[in-house]
């Protein structure tokens, strides 16, 4: 199906896609904690991705491009903090599960990653960071040149440009 055929249907900004990978992984936690299931957490974040950028407006491709990793970070951060509230020591708790959820998650993250990223540079995400280039080149600061006529070859900063600012008046008796 081409591009203009499906943006006919529900379309996504940046942060609806990376909200809605986020309740997917937060979903996929507590269905583990209720089911067992420990592959279902990264099932859910990878069916998250796929789903966040088949919807997202072709325009946000780069910036949900970028997101997934800090996605599962705090989906994870969220979910073993609650678990981590009815422990002896949360601190530690916390800490524990947060390296375990991480590394036990590390191979889902790059696959929900890949997938973001190829299904991205299927839609256009070439187009948009060549966008995005010529945006940040045209928005780049004027920087000045030397004057053509001059023989000593650059330009003087404005007067008073290394000055200090001083506001307002001195105080009697100071």
């Amino acid at each position: 199906m081409s591009e203009q055929k499906r943006s006919t249907g529900i379309r996504l900004t940046a942060r609806g896609a990376v909200a809605s990978v986020l309740v997917f992984t937060l979903l996929g936690s507590l269905l583990q904690a209720l089911l067992g299931l420990p592959a279902l957490v990264g099932l859910m974040f990878v069916a998250g991705c796929g789903a966040a950028v088949a919807l997202v407006n072709r325009r946000d491709l780069l910036s949900l491009v970028v997101s997934p990793p800090l996605v599962f970070f705090a989906a994870t951060l969220i979910a073993e903090a609650v678990r981590a509230l009815g422990a002896t020591s949360p601190v530690q708790a916390l800490g524990l599960g947060m390296l375990t959820k991480l590394s036990a998650g590390a191979p889902w993250l790059f696959g929900g990653s890949l997938l973001v990223l190829l299904v991205a540079w299927r839609r256009g995400l070439a187009q948009c960071v060549r966008d995005l280039r010529e945006e940040l080149r045209a928005a780049g600061p004027d920087i000045p040149r030397p004057r053509s006529g001059d023989s000593v070859g650059y330009a003087p900063e404005p007067e008073g440009y290394f000055e200090p600012k001083v506001y307002g008046t001195p105080r009697e008796g100071q």
